[in-house]
């Protein structure tokens, strides 16, 4: 680590299927409710799965004017809104920077889905001709960092990541690098997904990954369950702004966390599936710590990725194993998911708040809905039904994304 520039979380935005705002979030996280409903969005008659992790009660108009909400898909609403929240919370003042020392990096699994629904209908309904002239810019991944780069007046780096269900702990992780190697003082980062439509849901559910307990939504997501039957689909954004050390201390910011590794790899295995072994993710996981310094007895707590896919905890159980040894069984292991549902590409910022929480609190959120431990999970404590009370000074992040991605992310309370 030496010779490297320590960097720092000074601000968060976040949209949830929980509602509210931080504190309300906070809370129900804490009680282990759950935001997952019957889905509102669009008529799910038909659909053999009829619940989502919505952003309930969410009105474009009460963020923006109508032209500018009609010219931006509901991903690009999402991390506007965020990265703006993000941005206040932390005390930067845009008109007092040199804008060329602050990017933006927006991770997104899908983009504009619902614009590409939309546009699509208007085509087969009314013609090649009436195709908006701004379909293009509305749905390509890249819009949410253009357009939050352009409204905050970012000039440094700006970039989307679309690497599926990591792409929000990707863009943290190489923002996290651009802050400690010199390259920007300020990164804007995280993610945001909208594809709560009926193409994307549909999608999902042919493919057979989502969970159809229709009847008792709040109990459908089971991460590490041996019942659980799919992860529920979920639509949200989380975004962090990250600071080098010394520049947030001498402003005084008040400083949430410290970033401290970051480590990647790649299945090279299926488009779908993750490698049976959970090699990518091992590596993954291994070279976060690698990258930080930091050992591995030091970790308090592992926001799991857990989704609740049968072919996936139990992977991510056997992988967070054979990296931690014995010592995993008595490390606590959640996921959050079960309360709020998959966020695909905002999963990892969304959770990566949860853990700074985490750390402020000193409580460690549940997994909810666990109720028969599956035997092929190696043992592991997944903090069951209640939150727990114990102080966390480190934390691993886990994302894990279609196509083999998989994502570290080690945070620590920062301390000084």
């Amino acid at each position: 680590m030496s010779g490297k520039r320590r960097v720092v979380v000074t601000g968060t935005g976040i949209l949830s299927p929980l509602g509210g705002g931080k504190k309300a979030i906070w809370e129900a996280l804490c009680e282990g409710r759950s935001g997952i409903e019957l889905m509102q969005c669009f008529d799910t008659e038909p659909f053999d799965v009829k619940i989502a992790g919505e952003v309930k009660g969410f009105d474009a108009e009460e963020y923006f004017d109508r032209r500018t909400a009609r010219r931006l898909d509901r991903f690009t609403q999402f991390a506007i809104i965020t990265s703006e929240e993000a941005l206040a919370d932390s005390g930067i003042e845009m008109n007092k920077e040199d804008p060329r020392r602050v990017g933006c990096i927006i991770g997104t699994g899908i983009g504009g889905l619902h614009t590409i629904e939309e546009q699509h209908l208007n085509m087969l309904q009314r013609g090649v001709n009436r195709v908006s002239p701004i379909m293009i810019p509305k749905l390509m991944c890249n819009a949410a960092a253009g357009i939050v780069s352009m409204r905050l007046g970012c000039f440094g780096p700006s970039m989307s990541i679309s690497s599926a269900c990591a792409s929000g702990s990707n863009a943290i992780g190489e923002a996290f690098r651009s802050v400690r190697a010199g390259i920007s003082d300020v990164m804007i980062c995280g993610g945001s997904e909208a594809a709560l439509t009926p193409m994307g849901v549909g999608g999902f559910q042919n493919m057979k990954a989502l969970s159809k307990q229709n009847d008792r939504p709040h109990e459908a997501c089971r991460p590490f369950d041996a019942n659980r039957d799919g992860f529920v689909v979920a639509e949200g954004a989380g975004i962090l702004v990250l600071e080098e050390l010394e520049r947030a201390r001498k402003r005084g910011a008040e400083i949430f966390a410290e970033v401290l590794g970051y480590g990647c790899a790649t299945d090279a295995y299926h488009i779908t599936l993750p490698e049976p072994q959970g090699r990518g993710a091992k590596d993954a996981m291994l070279a976060t710590f690698y990258d930080s310094g930091c050992v591995l007895d030091d970790v308090d707590y592992i926001n799991a990725h857990g989704t609740g896919t049968p072919a996936g905890d139990d992977i991510e159980a056997k992988a967070i194993y054979s990296v931690f040894g014995e010592k995993a069984k008595d490390i606590p292991v959640s996921s959050t998911k079960s309360m709020i549902g998959h966020l695909l590409g905002a999963s990892g910022p969304v959770e990566s708040i949860f853990c700074i929480w985490a750390m402020k609190h000193g409580v460690i959120p549940p997994t909810i809905n666990f109720e028969t431990p599956d035997p092929e999970c190696c043992g592991l404590d997944f903090v069951p039904n209640t939150a727990r009370e114990i102080p966390v000074r480190l934390a691993l992040n886990n994302s894990f994304g279609f196509g083999g991605h998989n994502v570290g992310l080690l945070l620590g309370r920062f301390e000084g």
